[in-house]
């Protein structure tokens, strides 16, 4: 590697997923002083995830699918050249041609081209209405195409046909999928599985057509397109998309004369070296020992491979991947693990169908039944990680090796895989290249939660498959450790807050006193009053001023209002949905210069009024009262606001009223109590003007309904919000909120947001689904009857105040005298007051 007198060239084609891992693998290792970094990439953005590319359809864009990491090409000095296709290689000068940039040295050169999609060489195949799925580009002219369209088909019932059938149903289209081969799925399932799968899929509305060979594409009758089978039957639909397998991009290769195989692929060593050892090759485009990896992981695997041996570490080897997977195909689990086809000499089979619930699993296992070898799982993978690492480990089978995916013998527990088994070598995140051995070096460095684990290893960070199995080996290395990991509140209570939740639900528990006799010890901190308030608040909704209630409140709770650093307060009303009268607005113009208060509009569209003293308060309070206004609950750990944009009322893009529901929304979960604040945001259509991806609950109009996501983040850590469900009507999107904000107020500990509690909860976001949205627990009505309770007992907590005499004696500086604080001092700027700074201060009393 180069030094700082001695630079090294590193010359990339291809940002994609792999070819950016390889950047950063390389740039974790070797100081940017040592690197000349020129990137090419032929789209017109770096790297996105083209695993999620479906979701783009339910709202994401292509922001939200980006992967790389905030300034990363600045930082590392690396040039980035976009929508800048390398055309050649000149081995001889050591040198890249491209279209725009002509040509750049090298000292190195990393070929991450990737592939493209394989198109049928049928008559008709390029006729306008034809389509791949591979690209960003390529689905926003699906999209466009789909406006016009009643049908749309796809030809491969692959992994990647059935992802693309997915965004056809998303768009609104009836979809067909038609697949050369008998059964779905071909190179992963057998037979059975196939056909579960398929009664799966065509449960969810899609029309399968396997053994389907198609002859011709023609003109249709009343479509578009009429596909004409070698059986003689035909299909008539408005657009067709390609999507029957990949094929390695390595003509740069051939042109440059490196050894290719037979069949595509860029001919690569355990180092990831080309046939000329100063060009090497990655992921989709590279051929090892005759085989093509095409799935994510075994590029990362390469990439990191070549970035070792760029930095020197010549241990560092490629010695081939393994292709197990697990997916989720149109909300159908699938997993396939090893020889899951069983060719192996002398396997046998164990298969459980469960035609009622629509699972199958099959496990393949060698003759003498003491090796796993492989499996099948369709409709339920919970088992996938566990059968993959006795797979991939060759761990000892148990005496009954069906128990592995039977249902639990009556009277015992069912069989599992006990994590001591599992070497330190075990690979255990596939995606990130996390052996057994790193997590464990992680909770012995201190990393002792989930959400640790993954901030330390990035396991579980990309597909989440491995999650559970993390989890087992954290729990387990936990316990060999002699370490009792309580989640208790504090020293006076020996209990989480989850379980104080519940025994204060259960036991119908009204006060802080009652609660520490029965479950507590000692007299209480500041970390237990306040969240016993929160739990109080959310349990019964009572008045959080009242007598009993009130020494149990924060600074902020305690006065109703927002302190800042200068001893004064701000006030935030509410502005449901940020719609707001003229009359309104002159009134907060007109108390803000009654009372000389600083103005300011917040990020969620209020108007934030600084500068009151506490005396002044219940004052503001009144006159803001009985203009209509109500408290905003800027200050409590409650449902702040709910952000809209003008949605179809105006908008020429917008296609549902995103103010009424942003209005809807906030007067129902006004007041809210949670285990932190709640933000949310309501989207008029997919160009997301309200920013609803970045907040709690997060809507977004479609054509059909509304998308509901939950758990995003903005601020220190910002975390995009995951989909829960899609095309909802009005009635049933307030269910789901109702059940999703009530069980997260249950689940969450204390001062957790969504994003943290979700990155923490075992099973992530499907596990929410299946509660939410399925009603896994059997708690669906209950949540909603908890929160339909809330709803009608709110009271705005400024009115209540401002009509309770004992409320208003706290509303004083000094216990003893109605004088204000004469140390609040402010200075003018801009029109507006604001508080003195230190070098001012002295100066400013002495005016004063």
């Amino acid at each position: 590697m180069g030094t700082a007198m001695n630079v090294e060239k590193i010359v990339v084609v291809g940002n994609g997923m792999v070819g950016q891992r390889f950047l950063e693998q390389l740039t974790s290792r070797v100081s940017s002083d040592a690197l000349d970094v020129t990137v090419f990439c032929e789209e017109p953005r770096a790297a996105y995830d083209r695993v999620q590319l479906t979701s783009f359809f339910a709202g994401k864009s292509a922001i939200d699918l980006n992967v790389v990491p905030a300034r990363f090409f600045e930082d590392r000095a690396i040039t980035l050249r976009l929508n800048d296709r390398v055309f050649a290689i000149d081995r001889g000068r050591k040198s890249v041609r491209s279209a725009r940039y002509r040509e750049a040295p090298y000292d190195k050169l990393v070929l991450a081209t990737g592939s493209y999609p394989f198109v049928p060489p049928i008559p008709g195949r390029d006729r306008r209405g034809c389509f791949v799925y591979r690209s960003i580009e390529d689905l926003e002219v699906i999209r466009a195409a789909a406006r016009r369209a009643r049908i749309g088909t796809v030809i491969g019932g692959g992994l990647l046909g059935l992802e693309a059938a997915k965004a056809l149903k998303d768009l609104g289209l009836e979809t067909h999928v038609v697949e050369f081969a008998p059964r779905l799925m071909a190179v992963q399932l057998d037979d059975a599985g196939g056909q579960v799968l398929r009664r799966q899929i065509e449960a969810l509305g899609v029309f399968v057509h396997a053994s389907k060979s198609t002859r011709e594409i023609v003109d249709g009758a009343g479509h578009g397109h009429r596909m004409v089978f070698a059986d003689g039957t035909t299909l008539e639909t408005d657009l067709i998309v390609y999507s029957a397998g990949i094929r390695p991009h390595d003509e740069l290769a051939r042109e440059a004369k490196l050894a290719v195989g037979e069949r595509g692929g860029i001919v690569i060593d355990d180092y990831c070296r080309t046939s000329d050892p100063d060009i090497y090759a990655v992921g989709e485009c590279a051929l090892w020992n005759g085989r093509i990896y095409g799935l994510v992981a075994p590029g990362y695997q390469m990439a990191e491979v070549a970035a070792r041996h760029l930095a020197g570490e010549a241990d560092a080897r490629f010695t081939g991947a393994d292709m197990s997977t697990k997916l989720k195909l149109m909300g159908v689990d699938v997993a396939s693990i090893g020889d899951s086809l069983g060719k192996t000499p002398g396997a046998l089979d164990y298969v459980y169908t469960d035609p009622v619930k629509g699972t199958y699993k099959k496990l393949v296992v060698s003759g003498d039944r003491k090796r796993l070898l492989g499996a099948v799982l369709v409709g339920d993978a919970a088992d996938y990680g566990s059968l993959l690492q006795m797979t991939l480990n060759a761990l000892p089978l148990p005496e009954h090796p069906e128990d592995l995916i039977l249902p639990a013998r009556e009277g015992g527990a069912r069989t599992g895989l006990g994590v001591d088994l599992l070497p330190a070598t075990a690979l255990i995140c596939s995606c990130n290249s996390v052996a057994k051995g790193g997590i464990c070096d992680a909770i012995a460095a201190g990393a002792t939660s989930l959400g640790a684990i993954k901030k330390e290893t990035k396991a579980s960070t990309t597909c989440g498959g491995c999650g559970p199995l993390v989890k087992q080996i954290l729990d387990r290395e936990l316990k060999k450790r002699g370490v009792d990991v309580k989640n208790h509140l504090c020293e006076h209570f020996q209990y989480s807050r989850q379980e104080l939740f519940h025994l204060t639900r259960v036991g119908g528990l009204k006060t802080f006193d009652e609660i520490m006799s029965k479950h507590g010890q000692g007299r209480g901190c500041d970390i237990c009053k306040p969240a016993v308030a929160s739990i109080l608040a959310a349990c019964w909704n009572e008045y959080v001023l009242k007598p009993r209630h009130a020494p149990l409140q924060d600074t902020n709770d305690r006065f109703l209002a927002n302190l800042q650093k200068d001893g004064t307060y701000s006030i935030v009303p509410r502005v449901p949905g940020g719609e707001i009268t003229s009359e309104k607005l002159i009134v907060l113009g007109e108390v803000a210069r009654k009372f000389g208060l600083y103005t300011k509009i917040t990020g969620a569209q209020r108007i934030d009024l600084f500068g009151a003293r506490v005396e002044q308060l219940p004052h503001i309070w009144r006159e803001l009262v009985e203009a209509g206004f109500e408290s905003g609950h800027a200050y409590g750990k409650a449902l702040r606001t709910v952000k809209s944009c003008v949605g179809s009322t105006w908008c020429r893009y917008g296609v549902q009223d995103s103010v009424l529901m942003a209005i809807n929304v906030e007067n129902r979960y006004r007041g809210l109590r949670a285990p932190h604040k709640l933000k949310m945001g309501v989207s008029g259509c997919t160009r997301e003007c309200a920013e609803a991806q970045g907040k709690d609950v997060g809507i977004i109009a479609t054509e059909k309904g509304w998308n509901l996501y939950v758990c995003g983040n903005g601020g220190i850590k910002p975390r995009h919000a995951d989909l829960l469900a899609k095309d909802l009507d009005d009635a049933t999107l307030v269910r789901y909120i109702d059940r999703f904000l009530m069980f997260y107020i249950r689940t969450g500990d204390r001062l957790q947001r969504t994003a943290t509690w979700l990155e923490n909860l075992e099973g992530g976001i499907d596990y929410v689904r299946q509660v939410v949205c399925e009603d896994s627990l059997g708690l669906g009505a209950e949540l909603e009857a908890d929160m339909q309770k809330f709803v009608d007992s709110y009271e705005c907590e400024w009115k209540k105040a401002i009509n309770d005499p004992e409320t208003l004696k706290r509303f004083r500086h000094f216990v003893n005298s109605e004088e204000p604080d004469r140390n609040v001092v402010f200075v003018t700027e801009r029109g507006q007051i604001r508080p003195v700074r230190l070098d001012e201060r002295e100066a400013a009393l002495v005016e004063g």
